[in-house]
């Protein structure tokens, strides 16, 4: 009996910690990176705000090249929408709306995930002149994710983080190579 009673509070512990330290874990996160890419802005500007170049240069959609695509609207525009459907787990089912666009400056989306996991998260691509021909880019994703699995947030930020370099080193080397 006392074995039991053991293993029982063992058990107890090991979920009663987790939920304990989630309580203490925000339930939003931000990821920002960035790369510097020797193009003008505006040739740098007129390629990202092309959802269909993205192809080009995401981590997450180079790792499916036979995914399902689908897109409504006019590219480069408010309102346009550009919908993936992969059996990849890694990059899963949804879409992406571009929702504001700063001329030359900045150009807002809105991630809608149906799989493997639901949310709809803002993210976004600015870019900002250092010169003649060098062009800082900032790629940002800000996500939320509820008690108790909040938790997560401390490992998928990182990893969202990692992704979203390997995009911009991606990026710099398509464009680079223009």
């Amino acid at each position: 009996m006392k074995i039991v009673k053991r293993i029982l509070i063992g058990v107890a512990f090991l979920v009663a910690v987790p939920l304990i330290v989630a309580l203490f874990v925000r339930t939003d996160f931000a990821v920002e990176r960035e790369v510097i890419i020797n193009k003008p802005k505006a040739d740098v500007f007129n390629y990202v705000r092309y959802l269909r170049n993205h192809a080009s240069f995401s981590k997450w959609e180079l790792m499916d090249p036979k995914m399902k695509k689908d897109y409504k609207g006019a590219d480069g525009t408010v309102g346009f929408v550009s919908a993936w459907d992969s059996d990849n787990q890694d990059v899963g089912k949804g879409e992406q709306e571009i929702k504001r666009i700063t001329e030359g400056e900045r150009i807002d989306v809105e991630i809608r995930m149906r799989s493997p996991f639901q949310s709809t998260d803002p993210a976004y691509m600015t870019t900002e002149s250092l010169g003649d021909n060098q062009t800082r880019v900032r790629s940002g994703y800000l996500g939320k994710m509820n008690y108790p699995t909040n938790l997560i947030c401390l490992f998928v930020a990182d990893k969202i983080g990692k992704d979203m370099e390997t995009g911009l080193i991606n990026l710099k080397t398509v464009l680079e190579k223009q």
